[in-house]
């Protein structure tokens, strides 16, 4: 099977159990800024060298396959979606991010150079990831808005997934300094 099926040629593309909506459709906006978070959390993962990056980022990434499951699946189909044994997003993979916030921020961390990011590489791909994060937040608040998203938790999720790149980034830069590293 070819990965070119030239279904989308025309704009079109499908949602889960092939539901075809426009490719620019507030829910492949969505989704697709998920996916893209994914791949910046990838890029983050690949250049940390501490573990504790590492491990939290693989975590999060399998998280994020829930949340783009849900965000492709239209709401009248989440109950067959969920019935055929997908996973929702739930309040524990928030509190995990919850957890992880608590565990960076009872370390001394400096906010020291935050706003202009690119302190070293990991950092930085941190916090282009924590930005395509709060992109993919706006996208799915179009959705709420729209009464289309029927699991809020999404949103608290995404948002606090937000939180947790942005701190991560400030303890990898205090952590390089700690260590002797170039700071900007």
């Amino acid at each position: 099977m070819s990965v070119v099926t030239k279904k989308g040629d025309g704009g079109q593309t499908a949602l889960m159990y092939n539901r075809c909506v426009p490719k620019n459709h507030p829910r492949v906006e969505a989704y697709g800024s998920v996916d893209e978070l994914n791949a910046a959390l990838g890029l983050a993962r690949a250049t940390a060298a501490e573990r504790f990056i590492q491990e939290v980022l693989l975590g999060v990434q399998q998280d994020l396959i829930a949340v783009m499951g849900e965000l492709a699946t239209l709401p009248e189909d989440l109950e067959r979606y969920h019935g055929e044994g997908y996973p929702r997003v739930t309040p524990e993979m928030t509190a995990r991010l919850e957890a992880w916030v608590k565990q960076i921020e009872a370390q001394k961390i400096s906010f020291k150079g935050w706003a202009t990011p690119g302190a070293n590489l990991n950092a930085a791909a941190l916090d282009v990831a924590r930005t395509v994060c709060r992109r993919a937040e706006r996208r799915v608040c179009d959705l709420a808005e729209s009464q289309q998203l029927p699991n809020a938790e999404i949103l608290i999720f995404l948002n606090r997934l937000g939180d947790l790149l942005w701190l991560l980034a400030r303890w990898n830069e205090t952590q390089a300094a700690a260590e002797g590293q170039a700071m900007a």
